[in-house]
């Protein structure tokens, strides 16, 4: 393949602008926001099930107690009765003046174990109170931070792809100007030397892969006329000569 010095040497210009590009999206995915994103969310995530299981013990603990409460007074609204007939002196014969008193005793001893019960959830309510207030603070304040990262991380972004926007522009300029299938065979060498399709001939040695050539080689490249379009025999880059190549 032959091409234009010139063009062979923008290929240098278009190599640079690539390696930027390279280098800014390496920079996007290696953000430091990203491993703060992934550590707030997973954060965020535990704290959000954690408020949930809470929340449902709550719920759970304030029907208990709505439950024991409406015992008490049920037990409560049947002793109200059974003292108001013993008050009344409605029941008369000795026996059923005993079951009475003995149901009115039974009854009282009942409500004060219901209200025992109603004290224990009180104070378990209280306790899973404390616990969805405290675990929805952390939630709010791991919400902050997750939110704080992701406006860091989308600022980084946002000068970055400023940036490559920029360079692409310039790029785009470069490219349209050198032949087309140049450009291809540039392209496909790039891809497959892990970026670097082109890389300058600089005294003595391919800047792509640091070969220094002998005597023999450099000759031999020398030999080659101005627009031949010359390969590097150590690692097949497009090898661009220019006024420092040393030949």
């Amino acid at each position: 393949m032959n091409a234009a010095p010139a063009d062979q040497i923008r290929l240098l210009d278009l190599q640079a602008l690539d390696a930027r590009l390279d280098r800014l999206a390496h920079q996007r995915r290696s953000l430091p926001e990203h491993a703060e994103i992934e550590r707030a969310t997973a954060d965020h995530s535990a704290l959000r099930d954690l408020v949930v299981a809470a929340e449902t013990q709550l719920g759970d603990t304030t029907r208990e107690q709505a439950k024991a409460e409406q015992d008490v007074d049920q037990v409560r609204t049947r002793a109200a009765r059974d003292q108001q007939r013993l008050d009344s002196g409605a029941v008369t014969s000795p026996k059923d003046l005993e079951n009475l008193q003995h149901e009115i005793g039974s009854l009282a001893r009942r409500q004060s174990d219901l209200e025992d019960v109603v004290l224990e959830i009180m104070e378990r309510l209280e306790s899973a109170q404390g616990r969805v207030t405290e675990l929805t603070a952390r939630l709010q304040h791991a919400t902050v931070v997750l939110e704080e990262a992701t406006a860091r991380r989308d600022a980084g972004y946002a000068e970055i792809d400023a940036d490559a926007a920029k360079v692409t522009r310039e790029r785009e300029t470069v490219a349209a100007v050198i032949p087309a299938d140049l450009l291809k065979l540039y392209t496909r060498l790039r891809e497959q030397q892990g970026g670097v399709g082109a890389a300058r001939l600089f005294q003595r040695r391919c800047e792509g892969c640091r070969v220094e050539f002998s005597t023999a080689d450099l000759n031999a490249i020398k030999a080659e006329p101005k627009d031949a379009v010359v390969r590097c025999e150590n690692c097949g880059r497009i090898l661009v000569r220019t006024a420092d190549s040393g030949i």
